[in-house]
């Protein structure tokens, strides 16, 4: 039955496609196809149910901690995990079987978010707001062990030409399932929106990294290749050396850099809607809502274009997320009464997922298919770490401009995010 919807849903009708990957891992491709399917869609959906842009931005609001602990909790989740890549990897190199470092950290991601339902319903304010971000910190360490793992796993295990497809199946069904949550939410909050009900979502999505983790563990992964403890060329700082030496590593990471409006500018959409429309908690379920619709509408179509052109997809991604925040600071600054129409604030955020979507699927999709075995791991970790770095400052700064105007940080971040679209178009095709 796996055989034949694997076949179905990559339009396979004779000789399985195993590029890039060893005979012995070909055996086994439908069953981890399927594995890695549904242990990502259950993290996607806690992600989504967890999420700094949306859940814990509307949570921290809610508990009244300060809008500059609420605009850095985006860059600290993301750079967080991964910065310590560059740190990690050497460890990871070494380990042949590299599933059980992506299960552990799962566990360790189920205890973190678990943590952060606790504290809401103890702390508020300013406390409340430095021990979420603790738990993030935290969170985020455990997800840069899955980051770097699940590259490689995924690397090993599904074959070239595939793996966009994954990918974008992976987003949609997750996309089902936020939509259905989505719809909950917005159910109960016409009688209980209180903050049990809020860390109710947290715990419950704290779970979904559990039921991952024993998913997860099924895979079939066979021994790859490993840096032994003498290989003194595979040192920590030698691998900043990449980024000189190594020209497609260094463009990548340069137009990784300039993606991220898509990501930082998510949080603003829901800061803006609670400053002109309120705190009304049918708003939160309508953000989850559109974020389902855009996955579900958006993802597989963005993984088959990143089978074709990852490049492309994350050039079309940004270009929509920048041109999206330039219209709507035109609309905040220049119409009072657009901006008090309740229902623009979830359709830009659709429309942003669909965008976000497409940046992120086609970088993953990117990072895999440009490199194999440790070279394709020091690619991601030096990557990473990179961009954690860049995130971290850019979110400092734009935790200090939101102070004065949270629509002159997403303009700001789109005007970067138009040169991001040229420079990804420029990159050179690895499929």
């Amino acid at each position: 039955m796996l055989e034949k919807l694997y076949r179905y849903l990559n339009n396979e009708k004779e000789n399985r496609v195993c590029l890039d990957i060893t005979e012995e891992a070909c055996k086994h491709v439908p069953k981890n196809y399927f594995i890695i399917m549904f242990s990502n869609v259950m993290t996607k959906l806690g992600d989504t149910l967890s999420n700094p842009k949306t859940v814990l931005t509307w949570l921290m609001s809610y508990i009244n901690s300060p809008v500059y602990l609420i605009s850095l909790i985006v860059p600290i989740r993301e750079s967080g995990s991964m910065i310590p890549q560059i740190i990690l990897v050497n460890y990871v190199n070494k380990q042949a079987i590299r599933k059980w470092l992506w299960v552990v950290g799962s566990f360790l991601q189920f205890l973190s978010i678990s943590s952060i339902g606790i504290i809401a319903l103890n702390f508020e304010g300013a406390l409340a707001g430095w021990l979420i971000i603790l738990a993030i910190i935290i969170f985020s360490l455990s997800r840069s062990i899955c980051s770097l793992s699940s590259k490689d796993v995924t690397g090993k295990t599904i074959p070239k030409t595939r793996r966009g497809k994954l990918k974008g199946y992976t987003v949609s069904v997750s996309g089902v399932l936020v939509l259905i949550a989505g719809l909950y939410i917005l159910y109960k909050s016409k009688s209980d929106a209180t903050i049990s009900f809020y860390s109710s979502i947290i715990f419950f999505a704290s779970a979904t990294w559990l039921v991952s983790a024993i998913i997860y563990s099924r895979i079939k992964e066979f021994p790859g290749e490993t840096v032994s403890d003498n290989k003194t060329e595979f040192n920590t700082l030698s691998k900043f050396s990449l980024l000189k030496t190594d020209k497609s590593l260094r463009d990548f990471v340069i137009a990784r850099s300039l993606l991220l409006c898509s990501a930082l500018t998510a949080p603003y959409y829901v800061l803006l809607a609670q400053e002109y429309i309120g705190k009304e908690s049918y708003l939160l379920g309508l953000f989850i809502i559109a974020r389902g619709i855009a996955s579900i509408i958006s993802s597989p179509i963005w993984g088959k274009l990143a089978d074709k052109s990852s490049k492309n997809v994350m050039a079309i991604g940004v270009l929509m997320a920048s041109f999206l925040g330039i219209i709507t600071f035109i609309i905040i600054s220049y119409f009072d009464s657009v901006r008090q129409i309740n229902w623009i604030y979830p359709l830009a955020f659709f429309i942003l997922g669909i965008a976000h979507g497409g940046v992120r699927l086609g970088r993953k999709t990117y990072i895999v298919d440009m490199a194999t075995g440790n070279k394709r791991t020091d690619y991601v970790s030096v990557s990473n770490t990179v961009i954690g770095l860049i995130l971290l400052i850019t979110g400092g700064l734009s935790a200090l401009v939101s102070l004065i105007s949270i629509e002159g940080v997403v303009l700001i971040l789109s005007i970067f995010g138009l040169w991001g679209a040229y420079k990804s178009y420029k990159l050179p095709n690895v499929e």
